[in-house]
């Protein structure tokens, strides 16, 4: 049976002719992984047109967050953010780090600087914040608390391929970041991540660090996991960035659409970020409040029974899972406004070729659902 709902990402992905050439080098090369030619040329050509010095490549972001905090050799206490995905905290778990909550900004969902300055103790040793949605942290006050405190800062960045503030690309800010290039990402090698770093020291200990800790064919010098990327998503993320501008120009079109239909519908608000800089427009979340007609469940069950997969995206809040729900920072007084937005927050479809009428009936539905009270 076909599946005729509209979801909330859909890869938009190059024609497969484009793409041929590229499986029979491949196959031509016998180099299938373990950095071959096509993984050597899409860091170089990534981290140009990213606009950062070094990138290097994973075979997923989880693993490349995993990979940072250990390059960087992390202890202790960590400050992030409850509203993310999971995997963000877990990465901390994994390397036997302690997660420390702190709250958010009601305007971009993101880490606040006086609540990551609130939860530093003697045991912390770094900040992990998430540029949630592509909206970028306020990532000048958190350099600042970071150098006064002497902490590092590493980026989940999963969000934020090709954002930039006006200081140029959010990923060279902070010791690390770490991009996704997942499926359901802006720019995706089907499954991939990276992690972004200033200076070849780091890149040669990180890329040790994902190929079990080899320096050559018989010298292992870390405890390495084995996290390379594939010839096949390098290739794919190569033919990728020769669309990837033309596709967030799409995604704008389809960002400002909405914003234009949904203006006006009460207790219906869209996040705006500070309006500076690039966005990458990978989501579109809108926070359904009290003055709507129902709640924000009842309009996720509204949009569903009529085909649109809306995601209730980011909730529950990590800090609400077995494994973190009795940590101190979890308390539920400590991170109201992130509690506010994980009950109100829905994000709607948005991929470049959603069409108009599409779009006028989603914001249809929407608008019909505030006088459903």
């Amino acid at each position: 049976m076909k599946d005729n709902r509209i979801y909330v990402t859909k890869p938009k992905l190059p024609p497969l002719e484009e793409f041929i050439p590229s499986l029979e080098k491949i196959w031509e090369n016998r180099i299938l992984t373990n950095g071959g030619p096509f993984h050597q040329q899409f860091e170089e050509e990534l981290a140009a047109h990213l606009g950062v010095p070094y990138v290097s490549l994973f075979s997923n972001g989880t693993l490349a967050l995993m990979t940072a905090l250990q390059a960087l050799r992390v202890t202790g206490e960590v400050i992030t953010t409850p509203y993310t995905f999971v995997a963000t905290s877990n990465a901390l778990l994994w390397n036997g780090l302690k997660p420390v909550f702190a709250d958010v900004d009601p305007q971009t969902l993101n880490l606040s600087p006086k609540a990551i300055e609130a939860a530093i103790t003697p045991e912390t040793t770094a900040i992990l914040p998430v540029h949630c949605y592509g909206q970028p942290c306020d990532v000048e006050a958190i350099q600042k608390i970071a150098d006064d405190y002497n902490l590092n800062v590493i980026y989940d960045a999963a969000h934020a391929f090709g954002v930039n503030t006006p200081k140029g690309s959010v990923l060279n800010y902070g010791d690390l970041s770490i991009l996704s290039l997942h499926a359901t990402k802006v720019f995706n090698t089907f499954e991939g991540g990276a992690i972004v770093c200033k200076d070849i020291k780091t890149k040669t200990r990180i890329d040790r660090l994902k190929n079990f800790g080899f320096v050559d064919e018989t010298t292992v010098v870390t405890h390495g996991i084995n996290g390379k990327m594939n010839e096949f998503s390098a290739a794919l993320g190569l033919l990728q960035l020769k669309y990837i501008d033309s596709m967030i120009e799409a995604r704008q079109t389809v960002d400002a659409l909405y914003r234009e239909k949904l203006a006006g519908i009460p207790g219906i608000s869209c996040i705006t970020g500070d309006g500076e800089g690039r966005h990458n427009y990978s989501y579109f979340p809108i926070l359904v409040g009290p003055e709507y007609g129902i709640d924000r469940d009842a309009l996720y069950e509204l949009l569903s029974e009529n085909g649109i997969h809306a995601r209730r995206y980011f909730h529950p809040l990590v800090s609400s899972f077995p494994m973190y729900r009795n940590l101190p920072s979890a308390r539920e007084d400590n991170l109201q406004v992130a509690l506010k937005a994980a009950s109100e927050v829905l994000c709607l479809p948005i991929y470049p070729d959603l069409e108009t009428t599409t779009i006028s009936t989603i914001t249809d539905i929407i608008a019909r659902g505030s006088t459903a009270a």
